[in-house]
């Protein structure tokens, strides 16, 4: 074998048990005591599980005027840093474009880049009965899932009809829907009320978009999936008032699943507040939400109506991208880094805080994701014939975050000063160790394209 991994308690989505990992050709072949390889990791007093995949980013991504600071470069260096090895990334139709157009636009810029596998959902912005036709043949290029935005109005927002309509082709091409759920009419009216009363910082963002807007959006969307017998994706919730909509189609037997981020787990509007225009780091769409909100976020997660935890890996710098939008908070780029930061705090906040057990934990940041865009078994657990996509986890280790000790691509962390207790040390992809104790020793490109599988319901 080409590596062994020794002594590690290895822990997926069901099991926790102590075993040898024996890895040929970058596939997992030998699960058992006493394997020998040509390398050996010594894994002992280590946690190891499946690499975490993470299928909301925005790498490279044209947005509001700018781009997002991460490319396939910069944004998957920093995810092997983080535990993730493997991501699913937004490929946005401009309007006119094809699917297929759109699609190898993305393709171009992972490629030479990306240092972990990826695959794309692809975003319809132009619904054309055209467009529409195309979702078939995407399925059979391994793109699987959709995007449709019910905010941003006048350049991402779709209507009704439009919807409705790709829901109906996605079901008979197995894709998966996935919705950024905001009312983006009810939005782009507050949006112009508090800039016409002079109310242009950071904090009217957040009140320009309260929860109602999520939860009705969501409350829409999922009606508009059942009418098409349709299964349907809700990314990044926030609130009680979204996430009761999903609980009560859930109760009703529906195909509904929900994600959320590590941001709506640990921080709150309060951020918004912060002086000198520090609350535009916050400024992301939905905005952070009230306390009460996150308890929610955290039973949603326990009691299985939320089964993914992903980020929303959207970075713009502080200065000179951010605070474009001094003076006017609807200008701020709204997105905030996380792709690096989320396998720790979810462990320390989610495990070691005592919400859900360390299965549950392997479950929401790797199995799921996995399951739900047609990566499984392949990625997403620890087995005999999966990818050799490891993470080598030292549940000892402490670090406080700071940005300057990341490797995302951007001047700040939303989660600067926060605590973690647990940190991957080594990162394993299709066999080959890409970081090691703090070194990069991947190549960048390395990284292959995930060609994913139909939905199949969870």
């Amino acid at each position: 074998m080409d590596l062994v991994i020794k002594n590690g308690k290895i822990v997926t989505a069901t099991d926790v048990y102590n075993a040898d990992i024996g890895i040929e050709n970058g596939k997992i072949t030998e699960i058992g005591k006493e394997l020998r390889g040509d390398e050996t990791i010594d894994a002992k007093g280590m946690i190891v599980f499946p690499g975490g995949i993470d299928i909301h980013t925005h790498l490279d991504m044209p947005f509001m005027g700018t781009s997002s600071s991460d490319d396939f470069k910069t944004g998957t260096i920093a995810a092997a840093f983080g535990g993730t090895t493997s991501f699913v990334d937004f490929s946005i139709q401009s309007k006119g474009d094809s699917l297929s157009k759109t699609v190898e636009t993305w393709k171009k810029k992972a490629e030479g880049k990306a240092v972990i596998d990826y695959g794309f959902h692809v975003a319809v912005t132009d619904a054309t009965d055209s467009v529409i036709e195309e979702i078939p043949k995407m399925a059979k290029e391994g793109i699987t899932s959709l995007k449709l935005f019910l905010a941003y109005k006048g350049s991402l927002m779709i209507d009704d009809g439009g919807f409705f309509k790709v829901l109906q082709k996605a079901k008979e091409s197995g894709s998966l829907v996935m919705v950024h759920a905001e009312n983006g009419d009810v939005v782009d009216i507050l949006v112009k009320k508090l800039l016409d009363e002079g109310k242009t910082d950071p904090i009217y963002h957040w009140e320009s978009r309260p929860d109602k807007v999520e939860g009705e959006a969501s409350g829409r969307a999922i009606a508009l999936a059942e009418m098409a017998g349709a299964p349907l994706y809700i990314v990044h919730m926030t609130c009680k008032e979204a996430l009761d909509k999903v609980r009560m189609a859930r109760d009703k037997g529906l195909p509904i699943y929900a994600e959320t981020c590590p941001q709506y787990l640990l921080l709150d509007k309060e951020r918004y507040k912060e002086p000198d225009f520090g609350g535009a780091k916050y400024v992301m769409s939905p905005p952070l939400r009230m306390e009460n909100d996150r308890k929610e976020l955290w039973s949603g997660l326990v009691n299985g109506d939320l089964q993914v935890i992903s980020t929303d890996h959207c970075p713009f710098f502080f200065k000179g991208q951010k605070d474009a939008g001094k003076g006017n908070f609807a200008k701020i780029p709204n997105g905030a880094p996380g792709i690096e930061t989320r396998i720790s705090l979810i462990y320390t906040e989610g495990v070691l805080k005592g919400h859900f057990g360390i299965n549950k934990f392997v479950e929401l940041v790797s199995t799921n994701p996995a399951k739900l865009f047609g990566m499984f078994p392949e990625k997403g657990t620890i087995a005999v014939g999966s990818d050799a996509d490891i993470v080598i986890f030292d549940p000892k280790k402490e670090i406080v975050l700071k940005a300057e000790n990341l490797h995302q691509n951007v001047d700040y962390t939303p989660f600067e000063g926060f605590k973690v207790k647990g940190y991957p040390v080594k990162t394993i992809i299709d066999g080959k160790i890409i970081i090691d104790d703090g070194n990069f020793t991947g190549t960048p490109g390395q990284g292959k394209f995930i060609k994913r599988k139909t939905f199949k319901v969870l």
